[in-house]
């Protein structure tokens, strides 16, 4: 094993999972002799030394919120050690490539990135400076990612059962990329409707690993789960075989969760507890300028497919974009409401708003390109205003009250009501109110029991 420590591999924010974007180069940089360090910002605090003594550092930037981490963490790498070239690898790595070298980052790696990872730490070793391609779509051949130095399952998100007893949770990815090009998902931008399986083995074996450590519930991360149906029902058999008592989740679209309906019944006897679909929105319209390939039709199809199966069908929104009417939004609220979706859907979905990357498809759309300006670096997206100004004020103001209710650990329910009076009021014409003034936690025990199962963690992008 060469140079301990000398390699430091930092990640961000990873939906408060411990950090796969650790876990795997980890283990291609082991595998290559190399003994790096690694570090957790999201639950360790920024090492000054370790910074200091590395000639390498590799941040990891898999999603929009780890990007914006990223940045901070390369100035403060940068205020330590001058000398040591920065990589910065993950989705988000290439689609904001112009950024980062602007920052002074030497090379940014996305797609299928550990094996460029590793060449490019070897080919520092005598001082080169190789410029690797931002975007690998070449096959790898997976390690078990190495977790024995990260921080313990303890200190991430936990699963919520319905029995009222908080667990712990693994995380593995199956697959990486997707065969889709959903026009407003980054992932397209990086891997052009490809996808990649991760040997059935190799999962196997890490869950494995995350159960000896207390895992009790696992999160399949894969982009869509059921991409690949066949690969996934088998793991899933594998995995219900080896550890009857475990469960998990997955994410996959609507149209999957139709097409492959004959399976979700026996998904549900493996396991699955919950499935995150990304519905995104009810209007049919701000469906198809997103290339999502369903219909509002098909969501209530998928809701009915998955309740007849014994699973949770929690949908994630995009509840603002340009093109979002103030009806589209108050219909959300009805549908809700009428399927009983309070404690399936957390509330700050209802104040998510479009966020539009570098090189995101939604720019070459001849209908949506004009809605966008120029890319901003201060917010890392391209800009845009509503038609309708009245949306933009209610999404800031939505925005700020599910911040105040999370602070205030405040019910879904509770906060899905005070949402609901806020888009009457605009609907109404009356004026907002003012944003909410920060109020105290309201308590500190844990949580009542959900009425479905949920991770602790409020999905965020």
């Amino acid at each position: 094993m060469r140079g301990p420590g000398d390699i430091l591999l930092l990640a961000t924010y990873e939906l408060g999972r411990q950090p796969l974007h650790l876990a795997s180069p980890l283990a291609f940089l082991e595998a290559a002799g190399y003994r790096p360090r690694a570090i957790d910002l999201a639950v360790e605090r920024f090492d000054d030394e370790a910074a200091r003594a590395a000639r390498l550092v590799a941040i990891a930037a898999p999603m929009h919120t780890g990007l914006r981490l990223a940045l901070a963490a390369i100035a403060r790498v940068r205020r330590v050690n001058a000398a040591a070239p920065i990589v910065v690898y993950g989705l988000y790595a290439p689609l904001y490539e112009a950024l980062l070298r602007a920052r002074g980052v030497a090379a940014v790696l996305g797609g299928e990135y550990e094996a460029a990872l590793v060449d490019l730490v070897r080919a520092s070793e005598g001082g080169a400076a190789p410029s690797p391609p931002s975007v690998t779509l070449a096959r790898l051949a997976f390690p078990r990612p190495s977790r024995a130095a990260l921080r313990p399952l303890d200190r991430y998100a936990r699963l919520l059962h319905p029995d009222g007893r908080a667990r712990l949770v693994g995380a593995v990815e199956a697959s990486r990329g997707c065969k889709y090009l959903c026009r407003h998902c980054p992932i397209p931008s990086v891997y052009g409707g490809r996808f990649f399986v991760v040997p059935r083995e190799i999962v196997l074996d890490d869950i494995n690993q995350q159960i000896s450590a207390g895992a009790e519930h696992i999160t399949f991360g894969d982009p869509d789960f059921l991409n690949g149906p066949r690969h996934a029902l088998e793991l899933a058999r594998a995995l219900h075989a080896a550890h009857p008592s475990l469960t998990f989740d997955v994410t996959t679209k609507i149209e999957h969760l139709l097409r492959h309906r004959e399976l979700l019944p026996e998904l549900a006897a493996l396991g699955c507890l919950f499935v995150v679909s990304a519905v995104e929105s009810l209007s049919d319209r701000v469906l198809a300028l997103l290339d999502k390939g369903h219909t509002r039709a098909d969501v209530d199809a998928a809701l009915a497919a998955c309740r007849a199966a014994g699973i949770t069908l929690r949908p994630s929104l995009v509840a603002f974009t340009p093109w979002t009417t103030l009806d589209d939004y108050l219909q959300l609220f009805d549908w809700i409401e009428r399927e009983a979706l309070f404690d399936a859907i957390d509330p700050v979905h209802l104040a998510i708003r479009l966020l539009v990357p570098p090189r995101s498809l939604l720019l070459e759309h001849p209908e949506a390109r004009g809605a966008f300006g120029p890319f901003d670096e201060a917010t890392l997206v391209h800009p845009w205003a509503h038609p309708d100004a009245r949306m933009d004020a209610l999404q800031a103001a939505a925005l700020a009250l599910c911040e105040e209710a999370a602070a205030a650990a405040e019910e879904p329910r509770t906060t899905f009501y005070r949402l609901k009076a806020l888009a009457l009021t605009v609907a109404a014409g009356r004026p907002l109110p003012p944003p909410p003034a920060p109020r105290p936690h309201a308590h500190t025990h844990p949580p009542p029991a959900q009425r479905a199962p949920k991770l602790t963690e409020t999905w965020f992008c």
